[in-house]
């Protein structure tokens, strides 16, 4: 059974903004000369980790708002900038916009179930890609999107 997690792009205010930090990522990876890969670090790893790698993705939520997802590849061990053991949570490169879903803060990740992740907006999505990042989450917030 396919399942999701809800995680805050803390510091990001657009979908973006997230995409532009996530490139910056990968090109000091290839700069570096080391294999290019996105993931997420965590504390804990996820116990439900069968069905989230089942189809699952992690769901960003921007400005108090999920805007977009991308597929969870795989789970993997690594270590903090202190040393510390982590999670790594491994992406799809690839950000899928989503209807826009008001999400209240909370920390760490959480998971959701499939039948209440937002559904991608597909061929509607180049439609919000040129609207400025204000109006997508105005719009959002007043459930017009």
């Amino acid at each position: 059974m396919t399942l999701h997690l809800v995680k805050l792009a803390v510091g990001c205010e657009s979908i973006e903004d997230l995409a532009s930090w996530q490139a910056e990522r990968l090109a000091g990876q290839r700069k570096a000369g080391v294999a290019e890969r996105l993931f997420h670090r965590t504390f804990q790893t996820p116990k439900r980790s069968e069905d989230l790698l089942d189809g699952g993705s992690l769901y960003w939520v921007i400005k108090g708002v999920i805007q977009c997802r991308q597929r969870v590849t795989a789970l993997d061990e690594g270590t903090k900038d202190d040393g510390s053991p982590c999670c790594l949570i491994i992406l799809d490169p690839r950000l899928v916009l989503v209807r826009p879903t008001p999400r209240r803060a909370f920390q760490g990740w959480r998971y959701m179930d499939a039948a209440d992740a937002p559904p991608d907006l597909g061929r509607s999505a180049s439609a919000l890609k040129g609207m400025p990042p204000e109006m997508r989450r105005a719009l959002a917030e007043l459930g017009l999107l």
